[in-house]
């Protein structure tokens, strides 16, 4: 397929590029490292009107941490509402006949939900923490269905969990929120400290998805004859709490410090665990990558890269 990949130098485009390349597509690149900016309509418009793709899988965005959304909630949700509605006007316009797939986070569902199923999306307010990227990915499904009935433009939704893994940001502002504590505790066990902070109280439930299963979940959207329109999770039904995952983390890392509790920082939604149910009938023989492995693999790459930084 001729597929054009938005936001595919990021950290989950630039995993989903190789997979797709590994297996045989025609994938272009679209971010603003290669001159298109998703939030002109002209631009990309214009990446459209070259590449006429078979397919787009959107995985701009403008993301951070629970702090950074929270700190600049405006521009957060203007980049992110702006790109999706200049994708599906440009896609109108340009070529109708594409299927677009997007992955939108499980903070998009109400800040009060702890279970987590499809039916419930969007009943209840997003958290107040992550009250602007959350609803820009509702706002999303919301684009997708009006483009529908308008223009006939085919749509996959795939709610996601928490990502981490190799590949994303080394600040840990701007990193997700898995990868953000790996890499601070990499940096406390370089620099000897004998305490490690976890912001919050480390109660918080979530359940994490290792990058290669968001991968190939977005993968599988390409393959399905049954489009998602409303979206479907990429669930386990599975999560830890954020204590737990400090110290998974603290295994992997071989960090021999002490962790300790910033309760000066909000912890966010009390629980994020996905109904798995309707995703095991569409997905029978799907299987997530181990936890632990994952782990271990990104605590690998990020020990890599700041070697790099610091040679």
């Amino acid at each position: 397929m001729k597929i054009l990949l938005l936001g595919g130098h990021g950290f989950i485009g630039s995993h989903v590029n190789k997979k797709l390349v590994d297996l045989g597509h025609d994938v272009h690149l679209a971010s603003r490292r290669n001159g298109v900016d998703l939030c002109s309509l002209e631009s990309i418009e214009s990446s459209l009107q070259n590449h006429k793709p078979d397919a787009i899988i959107n995985c701009a965005a403008h993301v951070g941490s629970v702090n950074y959304v929270s700190e600049f909630s405006a521009d957060v949700i203007f980049d992110n509402v702006q790109m999706s509605i200049n994708l599906y006007k440009a896609v109108a316009n340009k070529c109708p006949f594409a299927l677009i797939i997007n992955p939108l986070s499980n903070c998009s569902y109400s800040g009060e939900s702890d279970f987590q199923k499809e039916d419930d999306w969007l009943v209840g307010d997003v958290h107040h923490s992550v009250f602007s990227y959350g609803n820009s990915k509702r706002i999303i499904y919301l684009i997708s269905k009006c483009f529908k009935d308008q223009y006939g433009i085919q749509s996959s939704n795939f709610i996601v969990p928490n990502t981490f893994g190799p590949g994303d940001s080394l600040d840990p502002n701007k990193t997700h929120a898995l990868n953000g504590m790996i890499v601070r505790m990499i940096n406390a066990k370089r620099s000897g400290e004998k305490k490690f902070e976890i912001w919050g109280t480390g109660k918080p439930i979530r359940e994490w998805t290792y990058v290669d299963d968001v991968v190939n979940i977005l993968i599988e959207g390409l393959n399905k004859k049954e489009n998602y329109l409303y979206p479907i999770n990429l669930a386990q039904n599975k999560g830890f709490s954020i204590k737990e995952s400090a110290e998974l983390i603290k295994n992997a890392v071989e960090y021999d410090g002490e962790l300790i509790f910033n309760t000066e920082y909000q912890d966010g939604a009390p629980v994020k665990i996905l109904d798995n149910k309707l995703f095991n009938e569409k997905f029978p023989n799907f299987k997530f990558f181990d936890h632990y492995k994952g782990l271990v693999q990104t605590v690998k790459y990020y020990n890599s890269e700041i070697n790099k930084k610091e040679n």
